[in-house]
């Protein structure tokens, strides 16, 4: 599915009203029974008997207008608040404030809190419809309009009431998740047609509560078409993606990865790389990294081929492998560099060397980050395809931002690293999300927590790095790997708990979630 900042929706919105004709009355009537239909099927109204329908005076207050004529149909017993004067509601939300008082409804104007606050005491809803803002919200909410929120929230807190935004917890922005002063704390969020960014990143995903997306007459195929370049990865988009095996393979045809990793004091990380390509389904995986470590990795995966490079004194691997390692990677279809690698100069050197040299594509993780971080322009030179993976910090170095304006906008962020180093970026987080230098854009639906330790990362690139290996498309590969990753740490936290369960654990569960994967594919 699509995932849609305000701009774009609204161009959408346009296209289809003023290009292909869709009034603009209907598109409004049709999401305001979208939003009432989505409340009587979550809050009938033997349980919820009334409900507050607070309104701006703009489009999400004429459906949330629309929402109230519908809900009151339905059985339910509604009032209606104006956030502002009559005057200042325009167009179709004038409309439908037109027909609620045609038909005996009195809508109150509550230009102050302690109008508000009457009301809603006397009135005691069990259901408040936030119908203020919606997705066009752009400067931080303030004065009545500010308190009037947090009264939302606090008797949300307090009475046990339900809040259903329509469209958008007004107050969280569309385009980021961030919160612009104050956001009411939603527990159904209703969209229409397509989920927008800021639902899916934090903080705004927490005041989204279950979201619902509901079509509202836009022509599918067409919409898929205007629509941007942008997609939730989630369970359907990963079995769209995902190619099943024949009866009869061998492991010639599922690629060979090398992955080059490890140093003196970091052996895990190339191990955890080197189990999750395992387990992500790569034929082969050599695992190259210092001799003293060869037999460390062979004693304790047998299942992985190992490569004995010469090694420093500070016991990482020498510049002197170089040409040797361009050779080790004729006969491989991906390539994983930095897990554990070591920063020496000479590390660096070996680093910059290589990649210049091999044509396969690359996973640049960890260790290779940091080394990229000196001149992260020069990966753009770099010819063969890229997928970068950094967490916050490293996107930190990267970018030559602060750590706060990355996670503030992570998907802008990701994307002009992907400009500037002309990879695909896989940004991780509470919200992993990837961009392609191409324009393409993935939203992980998955969040874990428990995958905020070290060593998850590195079975991350290993996984990402056994996609690419078997020949994965290069921005699907990245967004798969993100999936399944996520989708086994989720698959770990319902079992074990939110969290302490291991890297390795991690890697051990792919197959269960590519079982899951491979059955009921659309």
């Amino acid at each position: 599915m699509q995932v849609v900042k305000a701009s774009e929706m609204k161009e959408l919105d346009r296209w289809f009203i003023q290009e292909v004709g869709l009034p603009a009355e209907v598109l409004m009537e049709r999401a305001g029974l979208a939003v009432a239909e989505a409340i009587q099927e979550a809050y009938p109204v033997d349980n919820f008997s009334h409900v507050l329908v607070v309104c701006g005076p703009g489009n999400n207050g004429g459906d949330g207008m629309v929402c109230a004529r519908y809900l009151a149909n339905f059985g339910y017993e509604v009032e209606v608040v104006l956030v502002s004067g009559k005057e200042t509601y325009q167009g179709e939300a004038l409309t439908n404030l037109k027909v609620l008082e045609n038909l005996g409804f009195m809508p109150e104007e509550v230009g102050y809190i302690v109008e508000f606050r009457k009301i809603l005491y006397d009135f005691s809803p069990e259901i408040i419809v936030d119908a203020i803002f919606g997705t066009g919200l752009k400067r931080p909410i303030e004065g009545n309009l500010a308190i009037m929120v947090e009264e939302i929230n606090f008797y949300r807190k307090n009475r046990g009431c339900k809040v259903v935004a329509v469209d958008m917890p007004s107050g969280v922005c569309a385009d980021t998740g961030q919160v612009l002063g104050t956001a009411v704390k939603a527990d159904l969020t209703v969209t229409f047609e397509l989920p927008k960014v800021g639902q899916f990143v934090y903080p705004g995903k927490e005041h989204v509560g279950i979201l619902k997306v509901c079509p509202i007459g836009f022509f599918k195929p067409l919409l898929e078409k205007k629509g941007p370049k942008r997609y939730l990865i989630d369970l359907n988009w990963a079995k769209k993606v995902f190619k099943p095996r024949k009866g009869y393979t061998h492991k010639g045809l599922f690629g060979h990865l090398l992955v080059l990793a490890g140093s003196k004091g970091k052996s895990g990380a190339g191990l955890l790389s080197a189990i999750g390509a395992l387990r992500g389904g790569a034929g082969l995986v050599t695992l190259a990294s210092t001799k003293s470590l060869q037999p460390v990795y062979a004693s304790m995966l047998p299942e992985v081929l190992t490569s004995g490079l010469e090694e420093n004194q500070r016991g990482e691997v020498s510049y002197t492998n170089l040409e040797y390692l361009v050779s080790l990677c004729e006969n491989k279809t991906a390539l994983v560099i930095g897990p554990g690698l070591g920063l020496s100069e000479e590390v660096k050197k070996l680093f910059w060397g290589l990649l210049e040299k091999v044509v396969v594509p690359v996973v640049i993780d960890a260790d290779g980050l940091t080394i990229a971080s000196e001149n992260p322009e020069r990966l753009k030179e770099i010819s063969c395809p890229k997928i970068l993976t950094p967490h916050p910090g490293e996107a930190e170095r990267l970018l030559k931002v602060s750590k706060k304006e990355i996670l503030r906008d992570p998907l802008s962020s990701a994307k002009r690293l992907s400009e500037i180093t002309g990879a695909v970026v896989v940004l991780k987080g509470p919200h992993t999300v990837i961009s392609s230098p191409d324009g393409r854009e993935g939203i992980s639906v998955v969040d874990v927590p428990g995958l905020s330790q070290g060593g998850t990362g590195d079975v991350l690139s290993g996984l990402i790095g056994a996609l690419l290996a078997q020949r994965y498309e290069i921005f699907e590969a990245a967004c798969l790997g993100v999936f399944l990753h996520g989708w086994a740490g989720n698959r770990l936290s319902s079992e074990k708990g939110p969290f302490g369960y291991l890297a390795s654990e991690v890697a051990h569960k792919i197959p269960e979630v590519l079982k899951e994967i491979s059955y009921d594919r659309p």
